[in-house]
């Protein structure tokens, strides 16, 4: 299942890293998903989601914080993939995440996995 992993060029700094691990489009979060790039991280899962792409993972190893307009858009894209047959899945969400997480009840909504690697195998 793991197999080659095409990484998408960077033009500019997004906020998150784009690679594909055999059917997965992976997105790799950096330092924080906040106001200021939640939007591109939409507009490009969104983008794969409409050409094709049905297995999705976001990353949040590198991630310490995530504002709520933030999980406003993960919701929306919980919904998005889902209605178009799809999977989305987290991982490595920080203990203080993964308490966001439980408080808001999105734990509920969403697969979380403790890693990358149990996420891409959970496909």
């Amino acid at each position: 299942m793991l197999g080659l992993i095409f990484k998408l060029p960077r033009e500019r700094p997004l906020g998150f890293d784009v690679s594909w691990v055999g059917p997965v489009t992976l997105f790799e979060v950096e330092e924080q998903l906040i106001v200021g790039n939640r939007q591109e991280l939409k507009e490009q899962v969104l983008e794969q989601l409409k050409s094709g792409d049905r297995k999705f993972v976001i990353d949040f190893a590198k991630t310490g914080y995530i504002d709520s307009s933030a999980l406003g858009v993960l919701v929306s894209l919980s919904k998005a993939i889902h209605e178009k047959g799809g999977e989305l899945c987290l991982s490595c969400l920080n203990q203080d995440l993964r308490t966001l997480f439980e408080l808001t009840k999105l734990n509920t909504l969403f697969r979380i996995a403790d890693s990358k690697e149990e996420a891409l195998e959970g496909f």
